[in-house]
């Protein structure tokens, strides 16, 4: 009786022990932004309307929000890799949700992000290559070509190059001509130390690549709902690719995501897809 009310005891000590030590970890290793960092800058200039805001060099994005009327199974059966885009820019709204379906907060408490991340430690950081009058704001006003890294506090953008910069990604990926076509390219990259300093190898060889192409996936879903057309390119040098976004030594390049408006959009029907299963039955 003893033996056994022991292990009980003991047992109760192992858990609370793991529970503190996954609890530590989690604090002391998952990067987050001291609350100093995310105060908002007084607004001084307003580009637009005021939910796009522009301060200097910081592009307040509109809020996110429910924007379409696309569901999940609708997004899933369109979802396509499209590579020819139209010559028509994007708006900042639909430039906003993409950035925000791709990485953005979910969680207001714990500051989780749009797509899963072994624990919690999310390696990628998301930059936007904007091309000349490729992003509306309002009007004929457009949001500056650059190339911008995107900050998921504060839902903004910060400009890190001033220019039209598509034509150099598009020859750091073997020159594949949509990157070049499209108003926007996303490019991600991963900090691998932030998931290997506690999954070690596993955290490089499975982990960060596992959380990358979930971001794709959201931006594809998101991109589709709003009737935009993308497609994931992983072919391109590495170090040409950071040249032009300017990323930091520790940043290695995962992946560029062109987005644009679809020449050709093709919607297949569920009943097409009931049919198709049923013959194949």
């Amino acid at each position: 009786m003893r033996l056994e009310f022991a292990a009980h005891i003991l047992g109760i000590i192992l858990t609370i022990a793991v529970i503190v030590y996954v609890s530590m970890v989690y604090i002391f290793t998952v990067p987050r932004r001291p609350p100093s960092a995310i105060e908002v800058t007084p607004v001084t200039e307003v580009i637009g309307t005021p939910t796009e805001v522009v301060v200097g060099n910081i592009v307040y994005l509109p809020l996110p929000r429910k924007i379409t009327n696309v569901v999940v199974e609708e997004a899933i059966l369109w979802r396509r890799s499209i590579r020819e885009y139209t010559s028509d820019p994007i708006s900042i709204e639909n430039l906003a949700m993409l950035l925000w379906a791709a990485y953005g907060v979910t969680d207001t408490i714990w500051g989780l992000r749009a797509c899963p991340s072994a624990g919690a430690t999310y390696p990628l950081e998301v930059y936007v290559v904007v091309g000349e009058k490729s992003v509306v704001i309002e009007g004929d006003r457009y949001l500056e070509a650059g190339v911008y890294k995107y900050d998921i506090y504060t839902h903004t953008l910060r400009l890190i190059r001033k220019g039209d910069f598509r034509g150099d990604l598009a020859r750091a990926a073997l020159d594949q001509p949509w990157v070049k076509e499209a108003p926007i390219n996303i490019v991600v990259t991963a900090v691998y130390e932030r998931t290997t300093r506690i999954y070690g190898e596993r955290g490089a060889s499975r982990y960060v690549p596992m959380e990358v192409g979930h971001l794709g996936q959201n931006v594809y879903l998101m991109a589709t709902a709003l009737g935009l057309g993308t497609v994931v390119v992983g072919a391109f040098f590495d170090h040409q690719v950071s040249e032009v976004i300017r990323a930091s030594a520790e940043e290695v390049p995962l992946y560029i995501i062109p987005v644009g408006v679809p020449k050709d959009m093709r919607r297949t029907a569920f009943e097409d897809i009931q049919s198709y299963i049923l013959r194949n039955r």
